[in-house]
């Protein structure tokens, strides 16, 4: 849990970097301006890049994967959580390489990449919590519902939808100086249109857990955060163009609107489309946690007794 929660910050703070253009804001890698990481003067940084705040972040993410990947070797006897563990070691290593070679390189598509992987490995600390919970365990022994088998590969779908969306979103958020403005225009048109697909997976999903998830509480409580975080990002993403891109042209007619001035990384136009990338994270985190939960939850066949212990990753997630 510690691990998943200091993970969103990091994401939040990673998304100011890109707003603010501040990814070479520090341009030296795994050094601060020559400094080691964790030495370099606070008086400095506490109101500077934000690039620094993004490494600090970012290492505190690497230590509690550390610590949970050797708990996990230490005193969890299932063997797909201890793997799972090491997955997720790598995988922030691996996130923290990518993002220091980013800075080294200097490389706009290692800064997209960069990008699209930071929520990928924010859903996977939403499911190591999951799985090391004390409810994973517990629900090894409950009967299961029939019913629970029509929400997981709705929000499978739906979740590998959510990721699509950042991808394109992360592509918008670093589009080279020299594209065209037909393929942006493209890229915008594609990504208002997966929109309305997730829209419409979204509601089926919602729909579908709260129908079949009826008393279970770990099912319903996504479903209903599910439908109030896509309502907010639709006004987010709303919001975010009308601050970088201007009202729609045929708008333009109106005094209210010729009156509406565009501040080039202006604190609203930072907020907004920052907070619009965190809240897809967390509508993918929420579509994540209601396929595995769901999962969790199938019916097994008559007579099945295994115990949490030695459940194989197949039936577990």
């Amino acid at each position: 849990m510690l691990l998943c929660c200091a993970t969103f910050p990091l994401i939040w703070v990673g998304g100011l970097v890109t707003t603010t253009e501040a990814g070479m804001a520090v341009p030296d890698w795994p050094t601060t301006y020559g400094y080691n990481m964790f030495l370099y003067p606070w008086q400095t940084w506490m109101f500077g890049p934000w690039e620094h705040g993004h490494r600090l972040l970012g290492s505190v993410s690497g230590l509690l994967s550390i610590a949970l990947c050797v708990t996990l070797w230490l005193y969890d006897d299932r063997r797909y959580a201890r793997w799972l563990g090491v997955a997720t070691l790598i995988a922030v290593i691996a996130q923290g390489v990518l993002g220091g070679l980013r800075v080294q390189l200097d490389q706009n598509t290692l800064a997209m990449i960069h990008g699209c992987t930071g929520p990928a490995f924010f859903a996977l600390t939403a499911v190591m919590a999951t799985i090391t919970s004390r409810w994973w365990r517990e629900a090894a022994t409950q009967p299961r519902g029939e019913d629970h088998a029509r929400i997981m590969p709705l929000g499978a779908t739906t979740s590998l939808l959510a990721f699509l969306q950042l991808t394109l979103g992360a592509q918008l958020r670093h589009v080279p100086v020299d594209a065209s403005p037909g393929s942006f225009r493209a890229m915008v048109l594609l990504h208002l249109m997966l929109a309305v697909v997730l829209a419409l997976y979204v509601g089926m999903l919602v729909v579908r857990t709260l129908r079949a998830g009826r008393g279970e509480r770990l099912l319903t409580r996504p479903a209903h955060r599910l439908a109030m975080l896509f309502t907010l990002q639709l006004v987010l993403g709303t919001g975010a163009w009308v601050l970088n891109y201007q009202w729609p042209q045929w708008l333009g007619e109106h005094a209210w609107n010729a009156a509406h001035t565009n501040v080039q990384e202006g604190l609203p136009q930072v907020m907004v489309t920052t907070a619009h990338m965190a809240v897809g994270s967390l509508i993918l985190v929420n579509a994540v946690l209601l396929t595995i939960r769901s999962a969790r939850l199938l019916r097994r066949p008559a007579g099945h007794s295994t115990t949490a212990g030695s459940i194989g990753l197949g039936v577990a997630v």
